[in-house]
């Protein structure tokens, strides 16, 4: 199925819940609220668009704006070649969004990762805990506001 008709059936099925579709180097984005992920995912997921691959979700700081987190989701459907990008601003009062998990099994880990990393919190995540930084580490390592120089505090070393 072609791209462009893809994004014209989601404008169609949900004109409210996208807020833009545009065009960066090639590649398509769509943002939309938060509050809409699943029923778009949803419908991307099943026939006959089949973005059954759910490559990549990351998340941008940009420290300073009233929306402050972006989460990026990036899919893939095996039986037309294409990719999708869908993008998702957070505020840093509430940085929290719907889980993927049910979806993709993937994004259990994925997830894990942007928590630890950011402190987005994932509505209904099977297991949301830290997967790099150790259980007793204070902060979200890759937002713009954490300190440089920050000292963890000492934990105990295991027997």
């Amino acid at each position: 199925m072609e791209k462009k008709k893809i994004l014209e059936d989601l404008r169609e099925k949900f004109p409210e819940k996208i807020k833009e579709i545009s065009v960066e180097f090639g590649d398509e984005i769509i943002i939309i609220d938060k509050d809409s992920l699943l029923y778009i995912v949803k419908f991307l997921k099943n026939d006959p668009y089949a973005f059954t691959m759910l490559l990549d979700l990351t998340c941008v700081d940009y420290k300073g704006q009233k929306e402050r987190f972006q989460m990026i989701y990036h899919f893939f459907s095996l039986s037309s070649n294409e990719r999708l990008r869908i993008n998702i601003s957070l505020p840093e009062k509430d940085p929290s969004i719907d889980s993927l998990t049910p979806f993709w099994k993937n994004a259990n880990w994925l997830e894990r990762e942007v928590y630890d990393m950011f402190g987005i919190l994932f509505n209904g995540h099977p297991d949301l805990r830290r997967i790099f930084m150790y259980d007793g580490f204070e902060g979200y390592p890759l937002r713009k506001d954490y300190p440089l120089r920050k000292r963890q505090p000492r934990i105990q070393f295991r027997k």
